[in-house]
């Protein structure tokens, strides 16, 4: 038979080795304002942060934190991928960002609030959400 094997689970937060990972990274550039795009999905939050000519300095998603499934379109894992962003910008020396948000996932508002809640000012919030104007073709008409 063989041992038993015990597998020590905690509450659904954050895998602790790809945070760190995501933070260890020396960073170079100094940036002082830049821009937070936040894209909210029904299945995951992606959070990208950008100078102000819209280079990409760090991007990060709930799924690369370690969350997993229907976990990964929470807005606890969208405020935990918030944190670690704003982390990552007070490393860069950055004080303020505009925000743009994208799409109508669960984790849109909270991944700002996260990021806001860390020390970094945000200056402007849009929304930048697409929206169709005709929308997809439309059936036949029906023959009786």
């Amino acid at each position: 038979m063989g041992k038993k094997r015990i597998i020590k689970k905690q509450g659904g937060s954050v895998n602790r080795g790809l945070r760190s990972r995501a933070l260890a990274r020396a960073t170079k550039r100094k940036v002082d304002r830049g821009t937070l795009h936040v894209q909210a999905t029904y299945n995951n939050t992606i959070v990208t942060l950008t100078d102000k000519n819209g280079n990409t300095i760090m991007a990060s998603s709930s799924g690369s934190l370690g969350f997993k499934g229907a976990k990964k379109s929470t807005p606890f894992a969208s405020a935990k991928v918030g944190e670690l962003v704003a982390e990552k910008a007070i490393q860069m020396g950055m004080q303020e960002a505009d925000v743009v948000i994208r799409g109508v996932g669960p984790g849109r508002e909270s991944a700002m609030r996260a990021f806001a809640g860390k020390g970094v000012a945000l200056s402007a919030i849009r929304d930048a959400t697409p929206v169709p104007f005709n929308g997809p073709r439309q059936r036949k008409p029906r023959r009786v």
